[in-house]
């Protein structure tokens, strides 16, 4: 078991430096406008390095403006890239560091979700992940206090991660986010068209068709895609760019898009 889970990327994907994070991350925020006066439930946002997809995943946590002091559970979801393992894992840890401050673990959530089938507590898929990390400087920044359920995802179906999402839905407290990078080191022209087909998959909601060719988080998208499905969800694309587009060559690139999804009648 382990106390608190400490950065494995802070200085490398994002600054290591508390107050350096927090005007980064309000620079980000202040270049990205809330696309409607509704109040998401669940999104979409890429986790690269800050100078790579920040301004995308900004895009995305623009959209809680009208939840600040309302949300107070955050389930956060994201794939493994460093260990193998069949399911979702949960952390033993109480709570998840970052630079300057400490985000405590809803554990009451924790343990119903660790009672399903296919989830179990592997602290060795969160140690050096790092899907669920960079989101923690945004979330902060857009929410203020909030608990967090972290979740990395192995292999693993989308209903059964859909069930999971499900059973942690909760109400206008809860926020879901999951996180995914898009099409990885295709030339520039080669990413849109990939990206392309993907953005049409996430809006038509089809939990079927994705694979880690079109997103490394393809798994816990798919399973967000199912529940929307089940529970008549509407999303909006906020933002898609890649790479190229932000901080690096053009021949070379890795996709990142930003999602919203509105529950019937949500508003501000």
């Amino acid at each position: 078991m382990i106390d608190v889970r400490t950065p494995a990327v802070a200085g490398v994907f994002y600054p290591g430096d508390a107050a350096e994070l927090g005007r980064a991350v309000k620079a980000y925020l202040s270049k990205a406008a809330a696309d409607s006066e509704a109040a998401p439930k669940a999104l979409i946002a890429p986790h690269a390095g800050y100078i790579y997809s920040g301004p995308i995943a900004a895009s995305a946590y623009a959209q809680l403006a009208p939840l600040k002091g309302r949300i107070r559970r955050v389930v956060l979801i994201g794939p493994s890239h460093r260990v193998g393992f069949n399911g979702l894992a949960l952390s033993t840890a109480g709570a998840y560091a970052m630079p300057g401050r400490l985000i405590s673990i809803d554990r009451e959530l924790a343990a119903k979700l660790g009672a399903l089938p296919g989830v179990r507590l592997l602290d060795q898929a969160h140690l050096s992940e790092h899907s669920l990390e960079v989101h923690l400087p945004f979330l902060v920044e857009a929410l203020g206090d909030f608990a967090l359920v972290p979740i990395v995802a192995g292999a693993a179906s989308p209903g059964l991660v859909a069930d999971l999402l499900e059973a942690a839905w909760g109400g206008d407290e809860t926020l879901i986010v999951v996180s995914t990078d898009l099409s990885h080191y295709h030339d520039y022209d080669t990413a849109q068209r990939i990206d392309a087909t993907t953005v049409k998959a996430i809006e038509r909601l089809d939990a079927n068709f994705l694979d880690g060719d079109h997103a490394c988080g393809a798994v816990p998208v798919a399973g967000l895609l199912e529940v929307a499905r089940r529970k008549s969800l509407a999303v909006k694309t906020l933002d898609v760019r890649n790479s190229g587009d932000t901080a690096g060559p053009k021949d070379r690139v890795v996709g990142y898009g930003a999602w919203a999804f509105y529950e019937e009648g949500a508003n501000g």
